[in-house]
């Protein structure tokens, strides 16, 4: 039986191709949209450690260190909206306005008062122990049933 070494050494595109292939499948299976990347970064090491002769060390060591790139600059660089969580309502305009900005319609008494935010008068409970006069801009850290949790912006 010939070792594994000597197997990989002879057809690494199909060695990356499975671990793409089970990247795929897991991604498939999880919709979580993260496993892409691995999976994409190894077809492309299947071509690199075919064509460009790399070692086994070197092929995993280039495949970490491109997935590890690709999730950053996916982070940084493709729309947010991309990344809400499995099970988020794309209706649920309460979960959507968390980070936008709005003012506020009255003083805030306490910790209670009234936010005008994406075209909405909001009941609202300030984060902290601040407080807001009316017209004062806010931003939403928060929802808890139709009530935001807002901070001075």
């Amino acid at each position: 039986m010939p070792d594994p070494m000597s197997l990989y050494l002879a057809h690494p595109f199909w060695a990356w191709a499975a671990v793409a292939a089970l990247f795929f499948v897991a991604e498939a299976m999880t919709g979580s949209g993260w496993l892409l990347w691995p999976g994409g970064v190894a077809v492309l090491v299947a071509f690199l450690a075919t064509f460009a002769g790399l070692t086994p060390f070197d092929a995993v060591l280039v495949w970490v260190l491109l997935t590890i790139s690709s999730i950053l600059l996916a982070r940084r660089y493709l729309p947010k909206s991309l990344f809400r969580p499995l099970g988020a309502d794309i209706n649920d305009s309460a979960g959507r306005i968390i980070g936008h900005q709005g003012r506020a319609v009255v003083a805030f008494v306490g910790r209670s008062g009234r936010v005008f935010v994406d075209g909405k008068e909001w009941a609202a409970e300030l984060e902290d122990g601040e407080t807001l006069a009316a017209g004062a801009r806010v931003e939403v850290t928060g929802v808890a049933g139709a009530q935001l949790r807002v901070r001075g912006a």
